[in-house]
């Protein structure tokens, strides 16, 4: 790793299917150890972007470089969290955290034994033997966190992860993913519909045009104390000041979406 390379940067990226243009003249850089939330109409290509950050797409323009090197092949430096979780329904909780060590090479007595103060770091040590069908949805994102950072990934990617919880819920698992991100110390891109979670989480919001050939329009940065409680900032008066700059940018790429699909 090269000391003072951002862990994630797009330079003039685009990704092109035939002849639809998904996103292009794509900059973006995250530094090691900070939160970026990226926000825009559906259809702009953010979940594209993470998928050309993991390798699991290709540009068909511009370069993407992980620590200051230049991604080849699939990105082994990544954790990626999506809407689904992906625990397997015929293993216990503590067999689905221990689950990657184990895809690792690991034995499986050593990684449960690694994975049982990650179910207590979330919550969990109660339910290590219950199967996910016995899980409320908190919990089922609570054991899929654990699963992802028990690897250690240096970047974490998160599409939607708390879009399908209740909102209480859902509040609970952002608190919980900025007590284990700052704990852990993981560069962070969320991707997310909703402007009050990408603020509250952030440490930047990046604004995306409406797609196709979806682009980022603006960052904002989010000058809010940390630690923080998602439920406490957005009664400040400096949040009500940061939705609405980022509002008065998002509002017309969300009209404009809805324009081109009428």
């Amino acid at each position: 790793m090269l000391q003072d390379a951002a862990a994630i940067r797009l330079t003039g990226v685009a990704v092109r299917f035939g002849n639809y243009t998904a996103v292009q003249d794509v900059d973006i850089a995250v530094r090691a150890g900070e939160f970026v939330g990226l926000v825009g109409p559906t259809g702009c290509g953010k979940s594209t972007l993470l998928n050309v950050i993991t390798g699991l797409a290709h540009p068909s323009a511009g370069l993407v470089e992980i620590f200051g090197r230049r991604l080849a092949g699939t990105n082994d430096k990544v954790g990626y969290m999506l809407q689904q979780d992906g625990l397997l329904p015929w293993k216990t909780t503590l067999d689905n955290v221990a689950m990657g060590l184990i895809f690792q090479g690991m034995k499986p007595r050593q990684a449960r034994d690694r994975a049982r103060p990650w179910l207590e770091r979330v919550g969990l040590a109660r339910f290590a033997d219950r199967y996910p069908h016995q899980l409320s949805g908190g919990m089922k994102k609570r054991a899929a966190l654990a699963q992802m950072l028990i690897l250690s990934p240096p970047i974490v990617l998160m599409d939607e992860p708390f879009s399908a919880l209740d909102l209480q819920t859902r509040h609970l698992m952002q608190n919980e993913l900025l007590r284990l991100w700052q704990a852990q110390g993981m560069a962070v891109l969320f991707i997310t519909h909703d402007l009050q979670e990408a603020i509250t989480l952030s440490d930047s919001v990046v604004v995306m045009s409406a797609g196709p050939a979806g682009r980022p329009l603006a960052r904002f940065p989010v000058e809010l104390a940390r630690p923080r409680d998602v439920t406490e900032v957005v009664l400040t008066e400096q949040y009500r000041r940061i939705y609405g700059e980022i509002w008065n940018v998002l509002r017309d790429e969300v009209r404009r979406s809805h324009a081109r699909q009428d």
